[in-house]
């Protein structure tokens, strides 16, 4: 019976096979497919991307606003381009953890609401708290304590 015995271990094989576990297509409640890259948080290359709802009334220049405020901790994107669920959708395949939306209610009471790509729960943050939230869920020491 022949086989092959192969020791060779390398980054390419590695990053391969977490590249090929992360992908994953979901089917959702309405009969669409979600296509995610389930990519761990402190692995993603981005870590958030910030929308403002609509392109007007003083949403992009807060949403730039926070943007400024995460970018020098964690690499950061805007997008400001299409509905909100498909910015969701772009990000979702990318493998971005979180979002971060910026709507009127933020201009009123300072708050954001940030969803989690895996259970797509979304949540209302202080917009003072993002980093903190950031820096927790995305940190190499919430990925081995999962291990």
């Amino acid at each position: 019976m022949p086989y092959v015995v192969e020791t060779s271990v390398g980054l390419d094989r590695l990053f391969l096979s977490i590249l090929s576990a992360a992908f994953v297509e979901e089917k959702l409640e309405g009969g669409d497919t979600r296509t995610v890259l389930n990519l761990p948080p402190a692995l993603a290359p981005i870590k958030a991307a910030i929308f403002p709802l609509v392109k007007k009334d003083g949403l992009p220049e807060l949403a730039e606003k926070i943007m400024n405020d995460l970018k020098f901790d964690h690499n950061i994107i805007y997008d400001e381009k299409d509905t909100v669920g498909k910015r969701y959708r772009r990000q979702d395949a990318i493998g971005t953890p979180f979002c971060i939306t910026v709507d009127h209610q933020s201009l009123e009471d300072q708050t954001v609401t940030i969803r989690n790509r895996d259970t797509m729960q979304q949540d209302r943050v202080k917009i003072s708290e993002l980093l903190n939230i950031l820096n927790e869920k995305v940190s190499l020491k919430s990925l081995l304590s999962t291990l």
